[in-house]
């Protein structure tokens, strides 16, 4: 019964079946074989390939003693491909183009951004920055997609299989990658008509005032004096805070871009000087810089460059005249 391959038993890619035994050949054996014959030149193969004329010469010797057939026959002036080579060239230009070509495809993918990309966010910097980064994100890539998760929680990338997250606060994982989008300033604020009723407080009196907290107890700095509060309203969400401050509640720690609004047109007044009370750094994370994938470099590019900047607080009555 003929074996399967042919006379010379060879099987697919580099297995040569010889008297029952597989023979492997290296891919890479295979290409440079192939570069010598298509240069028609060991010194021109060895300078496309970035490798001493010696070190070709050597495994291309290896080769034919492991395929057990002469390929190239040696001269001092050029060198000839015998019937066997050009048969065995063929086979071995073809896996050459194939492999170039998954090279290639893969490249491709990782310098054009596809598939899908999960991105987490608090939800109040989500909700007023996050949708034109998304939108013009998503035009200007369309093989990509993105899932947006919005959550006022610690979010771990890895273990829920994250790409990219926006981290607002000090930064306390060191594994991840973190590039600053900005700062978020942070105001206490308080309604006109509290301030009517309660009059304004002092740094050292915010610890007698009625305050909208986020605990039973928390301690504030204003103007470099520490107070320890008990708030009036505990909450747990800080668009309420805010719109709780405006409804006359008490004062209000909240970040600007919540309350800027009601600061513009009077519904709100900054306490204590413009001066924030903090700012709190905003980061893009992600897990590695190793292999990074483009949707999430491009992703994080435009966070960079299309995110509205958090701009300091003007009240209403600091406008410019027209």
């Amino acid at each position: 019964m003929r074996r399967p391959g042919g006379p010379n038993n060879r099987g697919a890619g580099g297995r040569i079946v010889r008297l029952g035994l597989t023979v492997m050949i290296s891919p890479a054996d295979m290409m440079l074989f192939a570069a010598v014959v298509r240069e028609e030149s060991f010194t021109r193969a060895a300078r496309q390939l970035g490798i001493t004329k010696q070190t070709i010469s050597e495994r291309i010797s290896k080769l034919e003693e492991r395929l057990g057939v002469r390929l190239l026959e040696r001269t001092t002036r050029r060198v000839r491909v015998t019937g066997a080579g050009v048969t065995y060239y063929e086979r071995c230009a073809a896996i050459a183009a194939q492999i170039e070509e998954a090279n290639s495809e893969v490249q491709q993918r990782q310098a054009e951004p596809v598939g899908l990309l999960r991105v987490s966010s608090p939800v109040l910097y989500g909700r007023r920055y996050l949708t034109p980064v998304i939108s013009e994100f998503l035009t200007r890539h369309p093989r990509t997609q993105v899932e947006l998760v919005l959550a006022d929680r610690r979010v771990h990338l890895i273990e829920e299989g994250l790409d990219v997250g926006i981290h607002i606060g000090p930064l306390d994982d060191s594994s991840l990658v973190a590039r600053k989008l900005g700062e978020g300033p942070v105001h206490f604020v308080a309604s006109p008509r509290f301030l009517s009723k309660y009059g304004t407080p002092s740094a050292r009196e915010l610890r007698s005032a009625r305050c909208i907290g986020f605990s039973a107890f928390e301690t504030w700095e204003a103007e470099g004096v520490k107070s320890r509060i008990e708030p009036v309203l505990t909450v747990n969400d800080l668009e309420f805070a805010c719109e709780a401050a405006i409804a006359g509640v008490g004062i209000a720690r909240v970040p600007a871009i919540l309350c800027r609004d009601a600061v513009r047109d009077g519904r709100l007044k900054v306490l204590f000087g413009p001066r924030p009370a903090m700012l709190r750094a905003i980061h893009a994370v992600y897990p590695s810089r190793l292999n990074l994938p483009a949707k999430v470099r491009l992703f994080v590019d435009a966070l960079a460059t299309l995110a509205e900047p958090v701009l300091p607080l003007q009240s209403g009555s600091r406008r410019k005249r027209s």
